[in-house]
């Protein structure tokens, strides 16, 4: 019954090889339980310094929404950030080759949309799909959007996203 499904960045593939997944698997795997006593430290904060916290780590963005803001106070908590983290270091162990068999039993109901400099999904590995799928709707992001785009750029992507799927979208 899905008429589309839209991959975006899609780390389906050598999490742990990426550049990202370089720097970030030895913290993942290894020294993640050195974060839970600051952050365990961290969580007595009252509500506004900690928001006050995630709005100077989020300076840089051209347009934070205060959402991503009220959501990112959650990971002053150590379950949050366990849960986080220990999710993250499976992926790393497990996302490890792309599935081209449902990629392929699927092509038609799937859309790829890659970065260009995107650190957990290379752009190399969009070639490569690109060459392993040529007749697959995959297309690489020319709007310099990044990985964590629904930090400052989600009403852009929903824009394009709902143009993609126009005619999908009649049929319902």
């Amino acid at each position: 019954q899905v008429l589309r499904s839209v991959l975006l960045f899609p780390t389906i593939e050598r999490m742990a090889q990426s550049p990202q997944g370089k720097l970030m698997t030895p913290l993942l795997c290894k020294l993640r339980y050195i974060l839970y006593m600051p952050v365990y430290l961290l969580s007595f904060l009252p509500e506004g310094v900690k928001a006050s916290l995630v709005r100077f780590a989020l300076r840089g963005m051209k347009t934070c929404d205060e959402s991503s803001i009220t959501t990112s106070v959650n990971l002053f908590s150590v379950d949050c950030i366990a849960n986080i983290l220990y999710m993250a270091s499976q992926e790393m162990m497990k996302v490890v080759e792309r599935d081209s068999t449902t990629i392929k039993q699927n092509l038609k109901k799937l859309i790829f949309y890659y970065g260009t400099g995107d650190s957990w999904c290379p752009q190399q590995y969009y070639e490569e799909i690109k060459m392993d799928f040529p007749d697959g709707d995959i297309r690489l992001c020319e709007k310099g959007l990044r990985h964590a785009f629904v930090l400052d750029a989600s009403k852009e992507m929903a824009a394009m996203i709902t143009d993609w799927l126009q005619d999908d979208l009649t049929k319902l």
